[in-house]
């Protein structure tokens, strides 16, 4: 059974753009519906929350079991879902910060779910990017991370604009939000 992804450098990147973005986004919207896919350990939706988005706005899905019983203990709106496959509900602002490393052969098993996105490392970035469209409201805004290792992403056809980035050893993260 995976274990819940532990927050590292990508997730401390990405909530230092939820930090700094949402709050002009709420100054725009007050009610905005929010839904994070995978929120892992719940770093995410617990930053909105401290941003002062009521606990009823935030939704999430994660398709590791552990992750969503964890994120309900933490008391957030979580269902197990692989990426939209249980969601109706469209939303101002979907965030995801994604498996997105290519496949390695040498990789354990275990952590393969919540880092590797497939063999380019763009598998399941590019399935989300088709999904996310019929669920993102009108002027709805996404947060996606990658890394320069992924590789062959489809934009669609998303405007997308890099908020923020982050120099690792080996590769260099990238916090992007797209439009339609």
């Amino acid at each position: 059974m995976p274990e819940i992804y532990t927050p590292e450098e990508d997730s401390y990147l990405l909530s230092k753009v939820l930090k700094e973005n949402i709050p002009r986004l709420i100054n725009k919207e007050k009610s905005l519906k929010i839904l994070e896919i995978g929120p892992g350990s719940g770093i995410q939706i617990q930053t909105l929350l401290n941003l002062g988005i009521e606990k009823e706005k935030i939704f999430s899905a994660d398709i590791n079991h552990e992750a969503v019983i964890h994120c309900q203990k933490l008391g957030f709106n979580c269902i197990e879902s692989n990426l939209f496959e249980k969601i109706n509900d469209k939303y101002d602002i979907i965030i995801f910060n994604p498996p997105y490393l290519p496949e390695d052969k040498k990789e354990p098993k275990d952590s393969k779910l919540a880092t590797t996105g497939g063999k380019e490392g763009s598998e399941i970035i590019n399935e989300f990017l088709k999904q996310a469209k019929d669920h993102l409201n009108k002027d709805g805004k996404i947060f996606l991370l990658i890394s320069s290792l992924t590789r062959q992403i489809n934009w669609l056809d998303y405007n997308k604009k890099i908020i923020d980035t982050k120099k690792m050893f080996f590769e260099e993260l990238y916090v992007l939000e797209l439009t339609i």
